[in-house]
């Protein structure tokens, strides 16, 4: 495994980061403090919220 990324992933790296920053402030305030709660950081809960979109896509 190699500590680099080729240009195409690096892309594709921004890009989710990007969506998911997206995602988070699409959220209303009370839906973002629940999630803090629940999952205790901002990454926790745009994860479990990314996995649920895998196993169920809206």
């Amino acid at each position: 495994m190699t500590d680099t990324f080729s240009d195409t992933q690096a892309s594709v790296l921004i890009g989710t980061a990007e969506k998911m920053i997206d995602l988070w402030e699409r959220l209303s305030p009370e839906k973002q403090a629940l999630l803090l709660k629940r999952f205790g950081t901002q990454e926790n809960a745009l994860a479990a919220l990314i996995a649920t979109q895998l196993v169920t896509p809206l």
